[in-house]
């Protein structure tokens, strides 16, 4: 499944149809209809993001390209990883107490490789680590590129000339290039500008949490070929404002079927997401679960009157068994978008056409509600939410 190919020469360079960078105009013909899958942060529902693990999931589910983020260490070595600070995905609390909450820029890359990487999203994973950039073309399968984020510049000074270098020069990193596997991306708009001043012949996306002006988005298109932004806060006035600056257009984070159709009906070219492999079947008019047992995630109250957790009515997650046949759903565990996790105890069946409240706060058990009893844990603007079943396979995705 391909949108376009795109064509890299000393001079070359046009990510959309038709429309290019003025100083490096040629044409490119798009293959299909259907957008380029990214694997968000490698493949960040299935494996534990911006690691080699995940890297390779991403690169082996059928995404045309994983997207990962790049920081500098305090010594100056590039690193993958997305937060500012190491709590939420390492256990820095372990062999580093007082450092929890320091910026991730703060510690060498010494003391990073101390850390563990992996454990936080399952046991699965115990020891992963946080990789060198360097380290991720050798993680790469088949013929998948690389969405480059340049994450927090402004804490990771020379970013940009860090990896232009290395695209320039590292053979791997050249040779991804030069297939036409890259591309960078970034929300700093300043460092975009600076990268592409350095790497003119690089395709670059510009970043934004929503849609801004005409006149912004044509800003962007001097230096930009594309735009990306949320799915959640596109709508069709602000699509067609890209396509008219003449900028390819993603969304991110997709991660469920029904919000890629939504993307799709806004004419989106990328669709960036934690669950490439599915959103990848789902396109391709494939059965998304084929091994699904019924259960699924029918609906989700984020928001409830006073806090998430109040005892008894606090926001929850629904499942509902669609089958024909009592399903035990002790154990199934629903994780959110930031990996926060709602397990089920052990006792639960679901008869058919049956509903189970799971909620993230302090209540009473009983055979249609199970309380996890702990922080709350939804978006109260919206989640996407993944259900994985006893034995640790996915079986539904679900967004609102």
């Amino acid at each position: 499944m391909k949108l376009r190919n795109i064509t890299l020469g000393a001079l070359t360079l046009c990510l959309t149809a038709g429309v290019c960078t003025p100083a490096v105009a040629t044409e490119v013909e798009p293959s299909d209809s259907n957008p380029l899958v990214i694997g968000h942060r490698g493949a960040a529902g299935v494996a534990p993001e911006n690691t080699l693990e995940a890297i390779k999931a991403g690169s082996q589910s059928g995404a045309e390209f994983i997207e990962i983020d790049v920081q500098l260490s305090k010594d100056g070595v590039p690193f993958i990883f997305h937060d500012g600070t190491p709590a939420r995905t390492t256990n820095v609390e372990d062999i580093f107490p007082e450092r929890a909450n320091d910026a991730i820029t703060s510690f060498t890359w010494d003391e990073l490789q101390q850390l563990d990487a992996g454990s936080y999203f399952s046991g699965k994973f115990v020891g992963a680590k946080i990789p060198h950039f360097d380290d991720v073309p050798g993680a790469l399968t088949g013929e998948t590129g690389v969405f480059i984020e340049i994450k927090d510049p402004a804490k990771s000074l020379g970013v940009e000339k860090v990896v232009a270098d290395a695209l320039a020069n590292d053979e791997q990193w050249k040779a991804l290039l030069e297939g036409g596997k890259i591309e960078v991306l970034g929300f700093d708009a300043a460092s975009n500008e600076r990268f592409a001043q350095l790497a003119p012949e690089v395709p670059l996306q510009q970043l934004t949490g929503t849609v801004p002006s005409a006149q912004e988005l044509e800003h962007y298109a001097t230096y930009a070929d594309a735009f990306g932004t949320s799915y959640r806060t596109l709508d069709a006035a602000g699509a067609q404002r890209v396509k008219d600056a003449g900028l390819g257009l993603g969304v991110y984070t997709v991660n469920a079927p029904e919000a890629a159709d939504e993307a799709l009906a806004l004419g989106v070219e990328r669709i960036t997401g934690d669950f490439p492999q599915q959103i990848d079947r789902h396109l391709e008019g494939q059965k998304v679960f084929p091994a699904n047992n019924g259960v699924l995630i029918s609906d989700a109250v984020n928001d409830v009157p006073g806090s998430d957790t109040t005892p008894e009515n606090g926001e929850h997650v629904i499942l509902e068994n669609t089958s024909q046949r009592t399903i035990d759903v002790s154990g199934y565990l629903i994780r959110d978008a930031a990996n926060n996790k709602l397990q089920i105890g052990e006792g639960y069946e679901l008869a058919p056409g049956a509903k189970l409240r799971v909620y993230s706060g302090p209540g009473t058990n009983s055979d249609e509600a199970f309380y996890v009893d702990g922080a709350g844990v939804l978006n109260n603007d919206g989640d996407a939410l993944a259900l994985w079943d006893a034995k640790g396979k996915l079986t539904d995705l679900f967004a609102n």
